[in-house]
């Protein structure tokens, strides 16, 4: 409503016509009728209302509300302070001959009281008749499909072989002179080729982040010449997200400035934001299905992973490319925000042995980066093109601690709830589980509060294997959730769990469920259902992913078997 106290807009003319209905309700034979089906009745109704109203305003003793509106005219206030009033308005009822004049529709809707005026008044006159959609038998999501970039290996069977040997990933920084930082190591990809993949002149204007996610996808993501031209690209999605997106581009763009705004990248703003990598995959592939990324701190991964299966069981995809990707180790932003926050270890002597979840040791996380996707893939789409199956995907959930921005919820709830979710979402009891990929990111109070939540859930089970694969390669910020869940995929599929390396002094009471092992001591378990993989992230939004071994692990010689405290 405007300054002018104007009684054009239709709004205002219904709300008079209520009020006026109100007032009259017990004391009139008239009432007010519902809207005609009409388009010219009730245009001519709203018209005469509104002249009705004015009218009334002229003559009314309660005529002292149009003050401060501009132009004299009624306000809103004041129409409501008239109706309370509870006088009849006679104008209204001399001047609208149509409602009078329409015995019959009056016959049919006697007058109302005040409260069914009102209704009547805003409430449409045909009821929507939604139809329900036919039941169907839900869709099953698989992994057809692995592609790995990281500090331990750019092959997924190469990055699992590191990681069951038990090699560090985590070496110093040579991308940047970093002699200023208290923290001078991380998880860095020391080299990695483009050729075959990405033009040289694009390579070098893109950022890393992207670079490693194209290369994760389209290397060993499963997908060959002779599938393409099998599917139905309308139907093939990608989804891959990033927690840091373009920072390397931004930093370039902030040191070209200081030169010339004409030294910037041309190309800053596509290459820096994050659904870029999901956009140029797509273009690529020519995939016209849903397109699109999610960015929720070290939970990305896992969050593209559940929201690409989505797709698939609602039936709005038949392939999902899913996954996440980051590069943020640079001296603005990335490594200098977390040093300024000081969450990093500082172990720059002994690099390889700074990761150290659950130890009682441990001094903070180790940056890492990298790219995982995975090729999810409807079942029987699956099958029929005679694809390789990996795993299942089972189900997941995500919940939010609602607490602090990088502090857990020191009773755990959320991440409770986000497991009991999970696990009933994909249709498992806690005693079918015997393998977890947990967050452990090596941090004082994370490691601890994700422990007990774990022994809240799943109690003492001796059955039950935990490790933390960023251990090895420190912690990849959004790309670590689909790297872990790879992880946990090749566990799956071989029977054979990775170490917690660095795990010498297990803090006091953290020994019920964790095993770990020096380099050369390997459990070989044969997994009966399910593996987990955990993700907790900034603003601790957590997420919990569940997959299913579809036939036998594959055999693997027999090495040393470990130990359990």
């Amino acid at each position: 409503m405007t300054g002018s106290g104007s009684l054009s807009s239709p709004l205002c003319t219904w709300i008079v016509a209520a009020c006026m209905s109100v007032t009259c309700a017990k004391e009139s034979k008239y009432a007010l009728s519902p809207p005609s089906s009409t388009t010219g009745n009730r245009s001519r109704r709203r018209k005469a209302a509104a002249a009705a109203a004015l009218k009334c305003n002229s003559n009314n003793k309660y005529n002292n509300y149009s003050s401060g509106m501009g132009g004299g005219g009624p306000s809103l206030q004041g129409l409501v302070s008239s109706c309370l009033a509870f006088e009849p308005c006679s104008h209204y009822y001399a001047s609208n001959g149509l409602l009078r004049s329409n015995r019959k529709l009056r016959r049919l809707h006697p007058p109302a009281l005040s409260g069914q005026a009102m209704a009547v008044a805003v409430q449409p006159t045909k009821e929507v008749e939604t139809k329900k959609k036919p039941h169907t038998k839900q869709k099953r999501v698989v992994v057809t499909g692995l592609g790995v970039v990281s500090p331990l290996g750019h092959e997924p069977d190469v990055f699992y072989n590191n990681l069951l040997e038990g090699v560090s990933g985590v070496s110093q920084i040579e991308a940047f002179d970093c002699a200023q930082f208290s923290t001078r190591i991380a998880g860095e990809i020391k080299s990695i080729s483009t050729d075959g993949w990405v033009s040289p002149k694009l390579a070098k204007r893109m950022d890393k982040f992207m670079l490693y996610m194209l290369i994760a996808a389209l290397a060993d993501g499963g997908i060959t010449e002779d599938m393409m031209d099998e599917l139905n690209k309308a139907k093939c999605g990608v989804l891959i997200g990033s927690a840091m997106g373009g920072m390397k581009v931004f930093n370039d763009a902030i040191e070209a400035l200081r030169i010339s705004y004409k030294k910037v990248n041309p190309f800053c703003v596509p290459f820096a934001t994050t659904n870029m990598g999901s956009a140029m995959l797509a273009m690529d592939l020519g995939w016209m299905g849903p397109n699109y990324s999610i960015s929720t701190a070290c939970a990305t991964g896992n969050f593209c992973i559940l929201n690409a299966a989505n797709h698939i069981i609602r039936g709005e995809a038949d392939v999902m490319l899913c996954g996440g990707s980051d590069s943020a180790i640079i001296p603005i932003g990335g490594l200098g925000g977390f040093v300024a926050c000081r969450a990093l270890s500082q172990r720059n002597d002994d690099p390889t042995r700074a990761s150290r979840p659950w130890d009682m040791n441990r001094d903070g996380f180790v940056m890492g980066e990298g790219a995982g996707v995975l090729l999810l893939e409807e079942l029987e789409h699956a099958k029929k093109r005679g694809a390789n199956i990996y795993a299942e995907f089972l189900g997941g959930s995500f919940t939010c601690d609602a607490y602090h921005m990088t502090e857990p919820r020191p009773d755990g709830a959320g991440i409770i709830l986000c497991i009991e979710k999970a696990l009933a979402q994909s249709g498992v009891s806690k005693e079918d589980v015997n393998y977890i990929n947990a967050h452990a990111t090596s941090t004082p109070a994370g490691d601890l509060k994700e422990y007990n939540a774990l022994m809240h859930c799943f109690g003492r089970n001796s059955g039950l294997r935990v490790n933390s694969t960023k251990s090895m390669i420190g912690h990849l910020l959004g790309a670590s959730g689909a790297v872990e869940a790879i992880a946990a995929v090749q566990a799956i599929r071989t029977g054979w769990v990775h170490p917690n390396i660095n795990l010498e002094n297990p803090e006091q009471g953290m020994v019920c469920l964790l095993y770990y092992f020096s380099c050369l001591q390997l459990w070989h378990c044969k997994f009966k259902f399910d593996g987990v993989c955990f993700q907790f992230t900034l603003c601790c939004k957590n997420k919990n992913l569940g997959h299913e071994c579809i036939g036998g692990p594959k055999e693997r010689e027999t090495r040393h078997k470990g130990c359990a405290v």
